[in-house]
C-alpha cells in the first residue's frame, strides 16, 4: 500500500467507488481545487464529515474515504460550477493538515483493490435485491452483465450505493476490506 498526499474535501455523504455523486461548487479552495485537477489531471478524495460543516470552517473528515475523478462538469441555472463525480479507490487518511486557504490535505494509504471473487452462495440473495432495485428504477434499462452480477465487490458497491441506509452505515461498508464481510454487513442491513 502507498503512501502520498490527497486533497480532501468533506461532506455530508459518503462516496463509494463506481458510484456517481454530483456536486455544487462555490468556495474558493474548491474551485481552486478543481481548476488543479483540470489542469494536472488529478484527483481529490471525498471523506464523511464527522465535526462541521460543508460551508466554512474547516471540517473534521472521516479516517476512510473514497478517491473522486471529475466526469463532467458545468456551470449551473444558479451560476455556480456543477461537478459529476465517480468514486474509484478507496483509502484511509492516517494524518491532515489545513493548508492557509482551509483547504484540508490528508496523508493517506490506499487501499488494497478488491478481489475478483464471486459471489459465496449465502449471498446470492444480495445479488437478486440489487437486480430488482435496478429495474425499479431503470438504471441504463437494468442491463448489467451476469459477469457484474456475480462479482462480490461490484455487488456489494451498488447496494451500498442504492440502499437506504444513513451515513454511518455506508462508512462502515466503506471502511471493511474483505468484500465477503461486506456482504455480510449488507445482508444484515436487509434481513
Amino acid at each position: 500500500m502507498t503512501n502520498e498526499t490527497l486533497p480532501l474535501f468533506p461532506l455530508n455523504t459518503v462516496l463509494l467507488p463506481g458510484a456517481a455523486l454530483q456536486l455544487r461548487v462555490f468556495e474558493r479552495r474548491y474551485l481552486d481545487l478543481v481548476r488543479d485537477c483540470g489542469r494536472s489531471g488529478s484527483t481529490f478524495g471525498v471523506c464523511l464529515i464527522l465535526e462541521g460543516n460543508e460551508v466554512g470552517d474547516v471540517a473534521t473528515p472521516a479516517a476512510f474515504g473514497c478517491e473522486a475523478v471529475i466526469e463532467d462538469f458545468d456551470t449551473g441555472p444558479d451560476g455556480l460550477l456543477h461537478l459529476r463525480l465517480r468514486g474509484k479507490r478507496r483509502f484511509r487518511v492516517q494524518k491532515t493538515r489545513v493548508r492557509d486557504n482551509g483547504m484540508v490535505v490528508g496523508e493517506i494509504e490506499w487501499r488494497e483493490a478488491d478481489s475478483d471473487d464471486e459471489l459465496h452462495p449465502e449471498h446470492a440473495v444480495l445479488a437478486i435485491v440489487l437486480q430488482k432495485i435496478l429495474e425499479q428504477i431503470d438504471v441504463q434499462g437494468a442491463a448489467f452483465s451476469q459477469h457484474e452480477m456475480d462479482n462480490a465487490a461490484w455487488v456489494g458497491w451498488r447496494l451500498a450505493e442504492l440502499l437506504p441506509m444513513d451515513n454511518a452505515q455506508r462508512l462502515d461498508v466503506l471502511q471493511e476490506d474483505d468484500v465477503h464481510k461486506r456482504l455480510d454487513k449488507l445482508l444484515a442491513l436487509i434481513g
